[in-house]
């Protein structure tokens, strides 16, 4: 069930019982550090580690949350070195020890039992994880741990050695950020003025110009928006989807964002528009929760508003454009495609003449080739939105022409923007297809798309041969 954000008697109870764990961890830890000697004032990424090594040394509970707020609070006085010399310690100390696991593998190969099995396992665990464990029964532990995951990934490109590290952060945070635990709650202008600042701060896609821009996206009474929250940020968001209540399907983001527009009677709306998806905690990349929050937001509005039929997307496509100009700079060409035409979107100022009138057949075709064929290495559609609705069982449903003329569209995308269907009679139809067969479910228009373009290639083939 939708919970609000205004400060209902259950809520507020829900803080007085947040605030007193709090506090009872507070007292927790003085007590601990009364018991522990006191630590180098400029600590080391090194002499984190022999904190971390304590830590895991076990003793009692006051001493190990104090060790954990300790090892938390030196670890945000590290600068940069220090970090990475920190997660350098984590790589190479902390893993699974190499004698214990070999000897629990081979006892399982010479037994299969249940019993080795379970050692194995054990054995198998990396010491980090135990570790991340007991650095989450700090007082905010968990706010913490999610920022040091947001240095890390910062840090894999240079250094993958961390990537072990980063496994251990990654499947301990997906279990702590479940569905389970995590709360839907409606955004509105009464909402607490630290949470809206974080939404124009978190904004992602279309980017929030201030108090009145915010305004105008969650007052209207045609204009939603929802996120996830989970207890131990508190105030923080995890993911948040921008709503727009429409007549129709829109082509462009322009008008759901203008700001003299006039708002529709909810009840008159038969298209919820999500318009805007962002992720707010760097630290949680990887883990999904969009599949979850935008499922759950089309049962709200579809318990809440039953006049709506029909639940999409209006969103970008942010790698359209590099893949366009890789595609031109092939020495053999795009086949079907005009060069002449494509050169116009070298021109400054296209998309607002008669010039865009004729590109957009060839983008057009260009973008259903993008989605529909165009594979990465691993064989799924090298649009990482795409991927996302895709595989949430999703269908493309259009592709709108200069739906986002910004200049951050047209860098991106040359203005292009796109429709994926929600069906909830279909989408676990269209995730299987995706999923177990790589399929992009689209609809006959984009289809029609691709063949037009192949019924070209084949004219132009025939053309060649003949001359």
């Amino acid at each position: 069930m939708l919970q609000r954000t205004g400060r209902t008697r259950v809520e507020s109870e829900a803080q007085m019982d947040t605030s007193f764990f709090n506090d009872l961890l507070s007292v927790i830890v003085d007590r601990g550090r009364a018991l522990i000697d006191r630590r180098e004032r400029r600590p080391s990424g090194r002499s984190l580690g022999s904190l971390a090594a304590e830590l895991l040394s076990g003793r009692g509970e006051a001493t190990g949350v104090a060790l954990a707020r300790e090892l938390l609070d030196s670890y945000d006085m590290l600068d940069s070195a220090g970090k990475t010399a920190f997660f350098r310690v984590l790589a190479e100390e902390f893993g699974a020890d190499p004698a214990t696991l070999a000897a629990a593998a081979r006892a399982y190969l010479d037994d299969p039992s249940d019993h080795n099995a379970i050692r194995l396992h054990e054995a198998s665990e990396p010491r980090r994880q135990e570790l991340i464990r007991r650095l989450n029964r700090a007082p905010g532990g968990t706010a913490a741990l999610v920022a040091m995951r947001a240095d890390l990934l910062e840090r894999l490109r240079d250094h993958p050695s961390f990537r072990a590290v980063d496994a251990d952060f990654a499947h301990l945070l997906a279990s702590w950020f479940n569905r389970g635990f995590l709360v839907l709650k409606r955004i509105d202008w009464s909402t607490p003025a630290a949470i809206l600042e974080r939404i124009i701060r978190y904004e992602a896609v279309h980017a929030i110009n201030g108090w009145e821009d915010l305004r105008r996206r969650i007052d209207p009474r045609d204009r939603r928006l929802y996120a996830f929250f989970h207890p131990a940020l508190v105030d923080e968001p995890v993911i948040f989807v921008e709503v727009a209540l429409t007549p129709s399907i829109p082509e462009a983001i322009g008008p759901i964002l203008a700001e003299g527009r006039k708002p529709i009677d909810p009840q008159q709306a038969t298209t919820a528009v999500f318009y805007s998806i962002s992720n707010c905690q760097a630290g949680l990349k990887g883990i999904s929760f969009g599949n979850f929050l935008i499922k759950q937001v089309v049962e709200e509005l579809a318990r809440t508003l039953p006049g709506l039929k029909t639940f999409v997307t209006l969103s970008p496509v942010p790698g359209f454009r590099a893949w366009v100009e890789a595609q031109r700079a092939d020495a053999g060409g795009i086949p079907g495609i005009d060069p002449k035409v494509l050169d116009i979107l070298d021109s400054e100022g296209w998309w607002a003449d008669e010039r865009a009138e004729r590109v957009r057949p060839e983008l057009m075709a260009l973008a259903a080739r993008y989605f529909l064929l165009a594979k990465t290495s691993r064989g799924t559609p090298p649009d990482p939105v795409a991927r996302f609705h895709l595989g949430n069982g999703a269908r493309l449903e259009r592709l709108d022409f200069l739906g986002d003329p910004s200049p951050k569209g047209i860098a991106e995308s040359y203005g292009l923007m796109v429709n994926y269907l929600y069906d909830p009679r279909q989408i676990e139809r269209n995730h299987e297809a995706y999923a177990n067969k790589g399929e992009v479910v689209a609809s006959p228009a984009v289809k029609r798309l691709v063949r037009s373009m192949a019924a070209a290639t084949s004219v132009l083939v025939a053309v060649t041969a003949g001359g």
